[in-house]
């Protein structure tokens, strides 16, 4: 499982436009990474909006966000035009990347068990160390947390 100091594990996703994502593509850049579990659901989309909303500040710090769920890419391309947002979004149908950072894990709900992405954000910096984890996110105020922790990377 990926910590804190660790390299980004190499990987290759599909994202909403067609290109595919990898560990090289991101080189040379801050990425948010953030893992979310589902497309258009509550959370889910409040989290999606709040980093589109904040998404001229991550530019300004030389940030790219990209959203990673087990959604098909139909889901992320409808899910993305329906909410504007500006940004990649992965399908990890195979959960490679979900597993590698351990947050494809078993959840309840009304007592009910099943398998699902634990909300996560790492940020990765220049030379694809991930600098920062942020487990179990609540989505009320994270994004502003996941900014300022960007800006100490500077």
């Amino acid at each position: 499982m990926i910590s804190e100091g660790d390299q980004l594990p190499k990987f290759s996703l599909e994202a909403d436009d067609g290109t595919v994502v990898t560990r090289d593509s991101l080189a040379g850049k801050n990425v948010v990474l953030y893992f979310y579990p589902k497309d258009d659901t509550t959370g889910c989309t409040k989290e999606a909006c709040d980093f589109r909303d904040a998404l001229p500040r991550f530019g300004k710090i030389d940030a790219v966000v990209v959203g990673v769920s087990p959604d098909s890419l139909e889901s992320h391309r409808k899910f993305k035009k329906k909410y504007q947002l500006p940004y990649l979004l992965l399908s990890d149908p195979d959960h490679q990347l979900a597993n590698a950072f351990g947050v494809w894990k078993e959840k309840s709900m009304y007592g009910r068990k099943y398998m699902g992405i634990e909300r996560t954000t790492a940020i990765v910096d220049r030379k694809g160390r991930v600098a920062r984890i942020f487990s179990k996110v609540k989505v009320p105020g994270h994004v502003a947390e996941v900014e300022e922790a960007v800006r100490e990377l500077a």
